[in-house]
Order: C-alpha cells, then sequence, then structure tokens
C-alpha cells in the first residue's frame, strides 16, 4: 500500500497516528512506528525537558529514523521547544491556527517534514503556501478538537483539488472499510485517533476505556463545553461525559490531577490513568468512528488489522469492478 505519504515518511503503511492529547504517550508513538505508521506524541503533554529526553535518549535508532513526530497546537505553540525537538523526530505538525511560514521554516531547517492538519481547502491552500510537506484534512467526525465543518470525505476532495501535497484523511476512519474508502476516494493516507485510545501503549483510563467500548457513533457530540484552558474551541466528545460534567456541583471535576491538584470541572484535560477519583465529568474525546472501538489490543495489531483488511476491500471492489 505505498503512496506519496509512505514514499515521502518511508513508513510501510499509510497510517498516522493521531495526537491524542493527554493520553498519547512515546511508547505508543514508537508502537505505530514499529508497525509500519507513523507515531505521533503531543508537545502540549509533555513539555520540552521531557520531549527532549523521551526522543533523544529513549530508543536506538533514534526518533527521526523510527518514523515518529511530534505535534503542536498554535495557541500554545513554543517556537524554542519546536526549534529543539525539530533534529529529534521526523515530523513536525501544527494545528489549530493559520499556517504560519516561520514556524515551517523553523522546523524545516532543522531536518524535520512538516504538516499541518487542516479544515478547510484554503487552510490548505495556506499550509501549502507556507512550505508544508503534507496536509491532513480533519472532517467533523473527527474527536478531540476540530477545525472541520464539513464530513470528511467532502473536505478531502475540496482539498485534493487545492494543493499538490500528500493528504491524510482525518476524522471517523476506524475500520479497514472506512480507510478503503478514504484511499479510493483519493487520499494519501489515513489519520486515527479514537481507535487507538483502545491501544495497550496509551495512557487511557479505565474507566474511559469502557466507557469507549460502550458508545456508539450516535453517542458523540460536538461542543465546547469543556473549555478550562482552551476557550472558544470546539471539540467532540462522549455525551456522557458532556451530560456528567453538565450535572455537577461547584467548580471542581472530582477528579486529581498526577500532580494532586483538583482538576477543574469543564477543564480541557481528559482522563489517563494517572488520573485519580471518579472521572465521569471530564471531557471523553471520542470521534463518530467510537463504535468501531470495541477491544484493547497492542498497537501494532490495530495497525495491521486497518492495513491489511483496507488491502483486501480495495482488491476485492476493484475485483467485483472488473467482473461487472
Amino acid at each position: 500500500m505505498q503512496t506519496r505519504f509512505t514514499e515521502l515518511i518511508g513508513c510501510r503503511v499509510p497510517i498516522q497516528l493521531a495526537v491524542l492529547g493527554g493520553i498519547g504517550t512515546p511508547q505508543l508513538a514508537y508502537a505505530v512506528a514499529a508497525a509500519g505508521g507513523l507515531g505521533m506524541v503531543g508537545a502540549t503533554d509533555l513539555g520540552r525537558e521531557a520531549i527532549v529526553a523521551a526522543f533523544d535518549t529513549s530508543a536506538t535508532p533514534p526518533a527521526r529514523e523510527q518514523h515518529v513526530g511530534i505535534g503542536f497546537l498554535i495557541p500554545f505553540v513554543d517556537r524554542d521547544t519546536v526549534a529543539a525537538v525539530a533534529p529529534l523526530v521526523q515530523v513536525i505538525e501544527f494545528f489549530y491556527g493559520d499556517p504560519d511560514p516561520a514556524l515551517v521554516e523553523l522546523a524545516c531547517s532543522r531536518g524535520a517534514k512538516v504538516s499541518w492538519q487542516v479544515g478547510s481547502a484554503e487552510e490548505a491552500a495556506a499550509a501549502a503556501d507556507a512550505g508544508c510537506d503534507f496536509v491532513i484534512a480533519q472532517g467533523v467526525e473527527a474527536g478531540g478538537h476540530v477545525r472541520g465543518t464539513v464530513g470528511v470525505l467532502t473536505l478531502l476532495d475540496e482539498v485534493l483539488n487545492a494543493v499538490d501535497l500528500p493528504v491524510l484523511a482525518a476524522g471517523g476512519v476506524a475500520t479497514p472499510r472506512g480507510m478503503a474508502a478514504a484511499l479510493a476516494a483519493g487520499a494519501d493516507g489515513v489519520r486515527v485517533g479514537t481507535r487507538f485510545l483502545l491501544a495497550e501503549e496509551a495512557s487511557t483510563h479505565p474507566d474511559y476505556r469502557s466507557a469507549i467500548i460502550a458508545a456508539k457513533a450516535g453517542d458523540t457530540v460536538l461542543t465546547e463545553a469543556f473549555k478550562v484552558y482552551w476557550p472558544d474551541a470546539p471539540h467532540r466528545v462522549l455525551r456522557s461525559s458532556l451530560d456528567a460534567a453538565s450535572n455537577t456541583s461547584g467548580s471542581s471535576s472530582g477528579a486529581t490531577s498526577p500532580s494532586g491538584r483538583a482538576i477543574p470541572l469543564f477543564a480541557v484535560s481528559p482522563p489517563s490513568d494517572l488520573v485519580s477519583g471518579p472521572i465521569a465529568a471530564l471531557p471523553h474525546y471520542a470521534g463518530e468512528s467510537v463504535g468501531a472501538a470495541t477491544a484493547i489490543l497492542p498497537a501494532a495489531d490495530i495497525i495491521s488489522q486497518l492495513a491489511e483488511g483496507a488491502e483486501a476491500q480495495l482488491r476485492d471492489r476493484i475485483r467485483d469492478l472488473r467482473l461487472t
């Protein structure tokens, strides 16, 4: 399954791990990379020193040679951190802000490939003009913070018409059939998040895992409610967590952070396995593909199921069309 994306990155399968804020770990990123995809970790979760420590010493060969990247959120981006980690990883990704040529150049000048996750064709064109190597088209179906306002296949078509770069499809992709559909529609790969909340290497709280396993596509909702620390940013969560937060009185969610501090009600942070206390009122980020996340598996198994299944789907469809 070679595409422009796999040729650019050098990975074996056209799958990128989404940045799972608060949940993704370097171990998960490395596991995805070892299985043939592009592993990602969020810079906001770790901080500069922790990122440098994790990716400068935790693996041999280094992260840059293992198809691992770091994702930065524009509202919280620190340029010194970009400069410090760009030489250590293969990809630097930016999200949730207008494409910035200076940021792209900062990462590129230190040897990293640069991507931008976008929610419109106009934003994709701006990313291309800024010098990005590839873009991710994020549909409104996506879990977590959402840039897109239309469905992923509609957006994908618009972005493919707007740029001549490798384009990944993000939002609602969690099954072989969904991956095959995106590739058949012209995507050079897919970005998968919700399915990896159940990866063994993710730091997902056990109760959060259980809620994901029990949920269906109709159980998610797009909201701006979880706005403490990051206001005015739409995000998709399980409706049950929004209901729990809405029905909680006071200013505390009832949960405690790993540092021992009370987590405010409607705070942006999801429940990792290091959070203590009741986590029902914390944001349970999940995309509309949540119904396909039904089993806790190693990341390598998730990758193989998606890639091998999508390849089979495409092969069978081509055979059926030829017979017709």
